[in-house]
């Protein structure tokens, strides 16, 4: 058993070298980081924020006066513009110089005081549809405290009282800075893997590896644990960033996130090794690696919810290890998540990691057989 253990941490501590033996390849692992974690939580974004109101006003009366001061004061939109006819407001969408017009009516207000106001009318540039969409959704809270409704023209009736859990202000970097725990690592812990195997190759070594007392098993364990070490590094940072330069307090138990890396990081290392184990230069696996980062990404509810996804598609995306990581991130660092709430996902992370790297040690010996 020392003997097994001896091999393994060599194994480990060889690896670590190739990766941490130089601190331009330190520089590599960690500045990278520091850039994203600056820029993601505000570049990457769905927010609609700054954009231009266009206002076609056949009333100007007190009521659409009220209504448009009103939304001026809206995050949403930086710039109202008054428009004198609909031709005008059509050409500022045709030139994206408005994201969205409202058109009131002639005898708005006069309805308005009957207590049966005239529909209003709202064009949106369907170009920019997600942005309007979430615009358009502020004018509508806007509207209902006016009293109007955009599209019955009845006037509203209770008040609504909206809270949000877990993000009151709806801040948008609340939901990235969860999100790139696994976003980043996943690049990395890829690479680590997928680069070490096509280097063994290119250097003639991985042989050696293979016939050596080591088993599968042991080698699989050897390969996962400097990307391991590299997730947690970088994980860190971004958890680090987080908490003390974005003000995202974490709520879970960072044991639990970390324990819950360890599955996350054995998916990965399945796929880096099936990845590596078609590739026969680095080159080859740095392009598969991408290949495989960019529609998982698309896939793991990052970009947009799984729910909205085809039920095929959805059922697709439990092999993506991105998907379940994301969920794991998020319930731990925003609402305290306990293991319970997403044992399911780790168990998938797991089965992720048994059957990708079952694949490719069988590949990597049907090759030199």
């Amino acid at each position: 058993m020392n003997g097994t253990l001896i091999r393994v941490r060599a194994l480990v501590l060889k690896e670590l070298r190739a990766i941490l033996g130089d601190k331009q390849s330190l520089r590599l692992l960690i500045m990278p980081v520091i850039i994203q974690l600056l820029l993601f939580p505000f570049a990457a974004t769905l927010e609609a924020k700054n954009n231009t109101l266009g206002i076609v006003d056949d009333d100007g009366g007190p009521k659409t006066a009220e209504i448009i001061q009103r939304l001026s004061q809206t995050p949403a939109f930086n710039k109202v513009v008054l428009f004198q006819s609909e031709v005008q407001a059509r050409a500022a969408i045709d030139r994206q110089q408005a994201l969205l017009v409202l058109r009131f009516g002639g005898h708005f207000s006069q309805s308005a005081a009957r207590g049966a106001p005239e529909p209003i009318q709202a064009v949106l540039d369907g170009r920019r549809s997600n942005s309007a969409q979430i615009a358009m959704a502020y004018v509508q809270q806007v509207l209902e405290g006016v009293p109007v409704s955009v599209t019955s023209g009845e006037p509203s009736g209770s008040a609504l009282t909206v809270r949000n859990w877990y993000n009151e202000n709806l801040e948008y970097f609340r939901f990235i800075l969860p999100s790139m725990v696994a976003i980043i690592t996943t690049l990395s812990a890829l690479i680590v893997t997928a680069m070490s195997v096509a280097r063994e190759r290119e250097q003639g070594t991985l042989d050696q590896l293979l016939v050596s007392p080591l088993t599968p098993s042991l080698i699989f364990l050897g390969k996962a644990a400097p990307a391991y070490v590299v997730a947690v590094i970088q994980s860190s940072i971004i958890l680090a960033g987080g908490v003390f330069g974005y003000g995202v307090a974490f709520q879970g138990s960072l044991l639990l996130l970390y324990g819950c890396m360890a599955a996350y990081v054995t998916a990965l290392v399945g796929v880096g090794l099936l990845i590596s184990s078609v590739c026969s230069t680095q080159q080859q696996a740095f392009l598969g690696v991408f290949l495989f980062t960019m529609p998982a990404v698309v896939l793991s509810g990052y970009v947009s919810p799984v729910d909205n996804m085809p039920v095929w598609l959805q059922v697709v995306t439990w092999a993506n290890p991105i998907r379940h990581f994301i969920l794991i991130a998020k319930g731990v660092y925003l609402k305290a998540a306990v293991f319970q709430d997403f044992a399911l996902n780790v168990v998938a992370l797991l089965l992720i990691g048994l059957v990708t790297s079952s694949v490719a040690l069988g590949l990597f010996h049907r090759r030199l057989s």
